[in-house]
C-alpha cells in the first residue's frame, strides 16, 4: 500500500511543493519549508499502545505506514532538578543528543525517497545523529563541519561511515557548503533547519512530557535556541495537545549572550532578527547569527506568553559543573537552560511556576568547559 507524504509549503509566500520533487527551500524567496500536514484530532495519541521509541506517537507522525528506521529513540527520563523544575535527559539518546529525534524522520524519509546520498551541515551534534541514521537506513552519508568542530563529534560521524567534509570558517560556511552540494541531481539535503520534518521529530520532547506527566504539561518549557528546531518542535506539539484540552506552557527561550540575535529582537519588539557577528563562546551548538526561522521562533514564543533569556559563558561554566556534581554531565550548550533558571541565575525567571528543561548533550562528547 501507498502511503502519500504531507507536502511542502512556505509560510512567507504559501508556495507548495511535492515532497519526492522539491528542492530543498522554497524556490521563491530562498525560506525553510513548513509542511502540509495536522494530526487528525479526531485520533487522539495513545503512547502506551506504541513501540519502546518516539514512533509510539506515530499518530501524531508525518510519516504514514510502517517505519524501518528506529534505533529505540525517545522516551528519555525526566527527573527533579529543584523544586517545581525537572530535566528531561536527552543526552540519553543512541548518539548522545536530542537531535536524534528529528533526524530519525529525515532518515525514514530519506529512505523512503531514495536518493543517490544525503548531505547535512552540522556543528556536531545533528551531523554525529545524521551519520547514525543513515546507516541504519543503509544509506550514504555526507556531513559538512565547521573548522573547530570537536573531533570526538567528527570521529563519531567517521565511526558511523559518513564521509567528513571540514569547512573553513564558522557554522554558516559549513551550512553554505551543505547547501551547494544539495543543488547537484540525487542529493537529499537533510537540513534540520530547512527541512520542517526534523521539527515534527523534535515535538516528541513535548509528547513524552505530556505522557510522563499524566496528561499534562508544566506551566513553562525551558528551551536552548540557535536555529530553534527544540522550540518550534516543542510549539507545534502544544499546539496538537491544545487540541485535545491540554493546557499549553510558556515557551522560555535561552540562548548565549555572546550570539543572541532572537533575544535582541524579541528585546527590541522585532518581528525577524537581524544577523550578528560570530563569535567564541562556550555554546556552540547554539550558536547561529542569522536562524533562517528567526520570524517563526519570535512568534511563537510570543504566542506562548513566553520570553527570551540570555546567559554569559561564566554562567554556562559553572551551571555545567553544578548539572555535573548533581550526576548529570552535559556538553557545555546542555547547561544553558540551567544557567538561565538554575540557582545561580539573577532574579526569578520562573516566578515559582513548574518548568521542564532539556539537558540536551552528553558531556562525553566534549568534555568540561575549560
Amino acid at each position: 500500500m501507498t502511503h502519500a507524504l504531507p507536502g511542502y509549503v512556505c509560510a512567507q509566500d504559501g508556495t507548495s511543493a511535492d515532497v519526492r520533487t522539491a528542492p530543498w527551500c522554497c524556490p521563491l524567496c530562498g525560506g525553510p519549508w513548513d509542511l502540509d500536514f495536522a494530526p487528525d484530532p479526531a485520533n487522539a495519541p495513545t503512547p502506551a499502545a506504541g513501540p519502546n521509541s518516539l514512533w509510539r506517537y506515530a499518530s501524531a507522525l508525518p510519516l504514514p505506514g510502517a517505519f524501518s528506521v528506529s534505533l529505540a529513540e525517545g522516551n528519555t527520563p525526566l527527573v527533579p532538578l529543584a523544586e517545581r523544575v525537572h530535566a528531561k535527559l536527552d543526552f540519553l539518546m543512541p548518539t548522545l543528543s536530542f537531535k536524534d529525534r528529528g533526524a530519525v524522520m529525515l532518515a525514514e524519509l530519506a529512505r523512503r525517497l531514495g536518493p543517490e546520498r544525503v548531505v547535512a551541515d552540522s556543528s556536531g551534534n545533528a551531523g554525529t545523529a545524521f551519520a547514525a541514521y543513515c546507516a541504519r537506513a543503509g544509506l550514504t552519508c555526507e556531513v559538512f563541519v565547521p573548522e573547530g568542530t570537536s573531533e570526538k563529534k567528527t570521529g563519531q560521524m567517521r565511526a558511523h561511515g559518513a564521509a567528513v567534509r571540514v569547512v573553513p570558517g564558522g557554522r554558516e560556511a559549513a551550512a553554505a557548503a551543505a547547501r551547494t552540494a544539495a543543488d547537484l541531481p540525487g542529493v537529499f539535503y537533510a537540513s534540520h533547519v530547512f527541512n520542517p520534518y526534523f521539527l515534527h521529530g523534535t515535538k516528541t520532547y513535548v509528547y513524552e512530557i505530556w505522557e510522563a506527566m499524566g496528561g499534562h504539561l508544566p506551566e513553562v518549557l525551558v528551551v536552548p535556541v540557535g536555529n530553534g528546531t527544540l522550540l518550534l518542535g516543542a510549539a507545534l506539539a502544544a499546539a496538537e495537545l491544545a487540541r485535545h484540552g491540554v493546557r499549553p506552557p510558556a515557551l522560555v527561550a535561552v540562548q548565549a549572550e555572546a550570539v543572541a540575535p532572537l533575544a535582541a529582537a524579541f528585546a527590541a519588539g522585532a518581528e525577524h532578527a537581524e544577523p550578528v557577528p560570530q563569535v567564541p563562546t562556550l555554546a556552540e551548538g547554539i550558536a547561529i547569527p542569522a536562524p533562517p526561522r528567526a520570524r517563526q521562533i519570535l512568534a511563537a514564543v510570543r504566542a506562548s506568553g513566553g520570553t527570551f533569556l540570555t546567559v554569559p559563558d561564566d554562567r554556562l561554566r559553572a551551571a555545567q559543573l553544578d548539572l555535573a556534581r548533581r550526576g548529570l554531565f552535559v556538553e557545555p550548550t546542555a547547561a544553558a537552560c540551567w544557567a538561565a533558571v538554575g540557582p545561580a541565575a539573577p532574579g526569578d525567571p520562573l516566578r515559582g511556576r513548574t518548568a521542564v528543561l532539556p539537558l540536551c548533550g552528553a558531556g562525553a562528547k566534549s568534555g568540561l568547559a575549560a
